[in-house]
């Protein structure tokens, strides 16, 4: 697939070349689902945490004796029936979330997204992309530059690919609540959904390649 090379000016200045097992692959909507679904789950921390009647402090002892006080029986005011007592089926943070991918799975998933987000016009490749300073208004200009030559970065997320680590692009979009970057051999389904628009320079075609 060609696509319009564009310069951090916004300006058309060639053509740049995706490859087909990567941007053209037909979609099955089914395992894009399964993998976002499971890489979401992955993610959850699990913090919320509700302690059962082992896990409360007190009641030790028996509250009143078993017969003749007319009363229920009761083994220990720390019963979930009873204030402060346990908790019987609430949250714990010992609860396992996610699931297992398998990883040509994932890699498939993840290239039926790129091509689908190519067949749609919103991916836009860079000659290069480079920063001399870890500032929040260089990359808006960019940004501003790109959306002048592409309609779909006007509006919704966009999400910044580079070849490998990049401190000044990271410290220049950390601060754009409508900006992400990642690196190319860790970019990913749920990312990639969760963004609109993929922004990317042409060394990190290359990288994807090799992590394909």
């Amino acid at each position: 697939m060609q696509v319009t090379l564009h310069n951090q000016k916004g300006e058309t200045v060639g053509k740049a070349k995706l490859p087909k097992e990567l941007f053209e692959v037909a979609m099955n909507p089914d395992l894009v689902y399964q993998v976002a679904v499971t890489q979401a789950a992955n993610r959850r921390q699990g913090t919320t945490h509700t302690k059962n009647r082992g896990e409360v402090r007190g009641g030790g002892r028996k509250p009143w004796r078993q017969k003749g006080t007319g009363r229920a029986r009761h083994g220990s005011i720390r019963a979930p029936q009873w204030r402060h007592g346990g908790v019987v089926f609430g949250p714990r943070k010992d609860k396992v979330y996610g699931g297992k991918i398998n990883k040509k799975m994932k890699q498939k998933a993840r290239a039926m997204v790129l091509s689908a987000k190519a067949a749609n016009n919103m991916i836009v490749v860079l000659d290069r992309l480079e920063i001399d300073e870890p500032k929040t208004k260089s990359m808006v200009q960019v940004l501003e530059n790109i959306k002048k030559a592409n309609d779909n970065f006007k509006k919704g997320s966009v999400l910044i690919a580079t070849p490998e680590y990049d401190k000044n692009i990271m410290l220049a979009s950390r601060n754009l609540a409508n900006a992400a970057v990642i690196e190319a051999a860790k970019l990913n389904v749920l990312d990639l959904l969760n963004s609109k628009c993929l922004l990317m320079p042409q060394t990190a075609i290359a990288a994807l390649t090799r992590n394909k």
